[in-house]
């Protein structure tokens, strides 16, 4: 895994990151973390249960209900409307499973101008809800808006969680990516999801919550806009921990530009912090499935982020003095 296209120095990679869209939008939570009375972290049987997860986490019963929602930028909506509608669904999903848990339903809430302008939208959301087997169960909808805008919500159930606030130190950074895919252009979106068959991708996805309820991995996060590395610094955070993560080791698609792979939202990929005995197993599952899985570094108590490439080492963040979400800032509070 260690070929891969790029001409950018570990430098320009570590500058590139830190100035990307991506990071800029995930650091815009902290400002709202911070002026919300938010619920303050909660452990329960063994898990983490706080915010600035991919899911809120409630007991019930001898589990949890799981609850998220995603909403689209605008102009992914005008220009991609029935790839956006697809996505209300899939990003959703992959929620609920970097959770642990397994989706039972979503709903839609749809802004849009009269006449047929909604419909590549609703035909995507139609098609998601095919593909992953979630039924869409009502929603809201306004067709006298002056553009088309969407958000997509779900819930879940988990019996045990994969959280982001349980990685511990001395564990592996696990990347599990599916590379059987492309650029949505000209976004940086890696869609390995529309054209693949239905039963395959449902049942890659029930390799997480096969993980949390063998207790093969406690903590997980779905990559998300913010790329592999502002996924892995998100973890971190909410972990309270720091980590060393070596890009060599990275999965990559062979041909690609690299420092646009790192900014990419991969329609699966997610990150989980695994033990030294559970490594081999962990890897196995996704190997079984044609799924490209490595570890890509150790997880410490530093607080700090550095990137190792090609022998050379820097530092990317450290989240001691630099908050990126504000989530570990709340939970210590």
């Amino acid at each position: 895994m260690n070929a891969r296209d790029t001409s950018s120095s570990l430098a320009q990679i570590v500058q590139d990151l830190r100035a990307s869209r991506g990071i800029a939008h995930k650091r815009d939570i902290d400002a709202v973390v911070q002026a919300l009375p938010l619920a303050p972290a909660m452990q329960h049987q063994g898990h983490t249960l706080a915010v600035g997860d991919d899911c809120a986490a409630i007991p019930d019963g001898d589990g949890y209900l799981l609850f998220a929602i995603e909403g689209f930028i605008n102009e992914f909506v005008q220009q991609q409307p029935w790839f956006a509608g697809y996505c209300g669904v899939m990003v959703n999903v992959s929620d609920i499973y970097a959770m642990g848990g397994r989706p039972l339903a979503v709903v839609d809430a749809l802004w849009s101008r009269g006449g047929e302008a909604a419909q590549p939208i609703l035909a995507g959301l139609a098609e998601g809800a095919r593909v992953y087997g979630v039924p869409l169960v009502g929603g809201h909808s306004n067709r006298r808006n002056d553009r088309e805008q969407l958000s997509v919500s779900i819930i879940g159930r988990a019996r045990r969680l994969l959280t982001s606030f349980d990685a511990r130190s001395g564990e592996h950074l696990v990347a599990a990516i599916d590379l059987r895919g492309r650029f949505q252009e000209p976004y940086a979106y890696w869609n390995a999801s529309t054209g693949a068959p239905a039963e395959r991708l449902r049942a890659d996805l029930e390799l997480l919550p096969e993980l949390a309820e063998q207790g093969l991995a406690r903590a997980a996060k779905d990559i998300s806009m913010a790329g592999v590395i502002g996924t892995a610094l998100m973890l971190l955070e909410c972990s309270g921990k720091g980590a060393v993560i070596d890009l060599d080791a990275l999965p990559c698609p062979p041909g690609v530009d690299f420092t646009r792979w790192l900014t990419a939202f991969p329609s699966y990929g997610f990150l989980l912090s695994v033990a030294d005995d559970d490594l081999p197993e962990v890897l196995a599952r996704f190997a079984a499935r044609d799924i490209a899985a490595a570890s890509i570094g150790r997880i410490d108590d530093s607080g700090q982020l550095d990137l190792c490439m090609q022998g050379q080492r820097l530092p990317f963040w450290n989240l001691n003095d630099e908050a990126l979400i504000g989530c570990a800032l709340r939970r210590e509070a």
